[in-house]
């Protein structure tokens, strides 16, 4: 019985994102926030229960995976269309619809908000890298899914509950969203070495990179709020990079 725990978390996980995206699709983002992060919390716990019950599986592997590819890779491909449909019309309205499907394929500009997709199909292609790959135990290679699905999903909550004229003016630019856009399809496949928050022990010489991040993560969305969030996915890459160098200084030396 036990066995079959960890993937009834994952297949949470699931649910959450395929309640994440009937609310993208209608542009209501705080509650695509909501279940995107349950979806997250049950993506970390999945594989925390099963370690600790030491039933790892295949099969969870897969549907890991997969649970992932809804709630951390269609659903901020649809939040990026949705903005860039925003975007296109020069206008913000959380949870109202838009003319694109009117419009569909009547122009070649009326098509942008398509590029969002490039989110989803760089995540999928991802995650099925990772599936093959051995060596990501202790560290990811690329931006993990879930760390760019907050990126994503934060651009409307910094309008939302920020409400700053000039934020505003950025994250509605279309060009912005589309170099965002590309930006986050490399993060996802790039050679990057980022660490994971894998405790191996509660040493702070063993963890001194993983306690720093939490820290400063924790007083940048005190004082910040959903503007922490692009700086900690920023501060996590800057980090990582930081390690990445000291180690192969000390491999050189």
């Amino acid at each position: 019985m036990k066995k079959h725990i960890p993937n009834l978390i994952t297949l949470l996980n699931l649910f959450c994102g395929c309640i994440a995206i009937f609310f993208a699709v209608h542009g209501m983002f705080e509650m695509v926030a909501v279940f995107v992060f349950l979806g997250i919390v049950f993506d970390f716990f999945d594989g925390f229960a099963a370690r600790l019950l030491n039933v790892k599986s295949e099969l969870g592997l897969q549907l890991d995976s997969l649970a992932d590819m809804v709630t951390s890779g269609v659903v901020p491909g649809i939040v990026m269309f949705k903005m860039l449909e925003m975007a296109s019309t020069g206008g913000w309205s959380a949870g109202s619809e838009t003319n694109f499907w009117k419009n569909f394929g009547s122009n070649v500009e009326g098509l942008i908000p398509l590029l969002g997709l490039i989110i989803t199909l760089a995540s999928a292609y991802r995650l099925a890298k990772f599936n093959i790959d051995e060596n990501q135990t202790d560290s990811f290679i690329g931006l993990p899914t879930p760390a760019n699905t907050l990126l994503i999903i934060s651009l409307p909550l910094i309008m939302l509950y920020h409400n700053n004229d000039i934020l505003n003016s950025i994250i509605l630019n279309q060009w912005f969203l589309i170099g965002l856009t590309f930006l986050s399809a490399f993060l996802l496949n790039s050679k990057l070495k980022l660490f994971a928050l894998k405790f191996k022990n509660w040493s702070f010489n063993d963890n001194a990179m993983r306690y720093i991040f939490i820290i400063i993560s924790i007083l940048c969305l005190a004082t910040l709020k959903y503007l922490a969030i692009p700086a900690i996915i920023a501060l996590y890459i800057l980090l990582s990079l930081m390690s990445s160098i000291k180690e192969s200084k000390n491999g050189s030396i």
